[in-house]
């Protein structure tokens, strides 16, 4: 093994699924993360941890119903990217999907804002590093 690798001390592993949500203007939902919670204030792509034995799928259906009161299914979820990212205390592995169709208006459940947002212009709102990559996919494919 390199010895860059093998100086890296190894963290837990956490699986998160997010969605951006584009609605027919071609904007994209985001969530305001509440204050209490960590990186409270940071804008995110709506969705949550996967639960032991639940495929990523699954969760971000379940998430989406829990978080913004919408449903939808999973042939509706498009997997776009992934995101892998370090922090101090874990390392974070997060698949994006694209979602165009859902039933419902999102609403905040959980004390999170909301905000529609161009693609273009989601560079213009702070969010975690995990997501900050994830931007200017999404600017060039929509």
């Amino acid at each position: 093994m390199p010895p860059e690798l093998s100086a890296v001390p190894a963290l837990p592993m956490v699986l998160v699924v997010a969605v951006a949500l584009v609605d027919a203007d071609g904007r994209v939902l985001i969530a305001q993360r509440p204050e209490g919670k960590s990186m409270a204030g940071l804008w995110e792509f709506p969705g949550g941890k996967v639960d032991p034995g639940e495929t990523p799928e699954a969760a971000l259906i379940r998430e989406l119903r829990e978080e913004l009161a919408i449903d939808t299914e999973e042939s509706c979820l498009a997997p776009f990217t992934f995101a892998s990212h370090r922090y101090e205390r874990f390392h974070l592995l997060m698949p994006l999907y694209l979602c165009r169709r859902w039933q419902g208006t999102p609403r905040p459940l959980e004390g999170q804002a909301l905000a529609w947002v161009a693609p273009n212009r989601l560079r213009d709102y702070p969010m975690p590093p995990a997501d900050k990559p994830l931007v200017a996919m999404l600017r060039d494919v929509l």
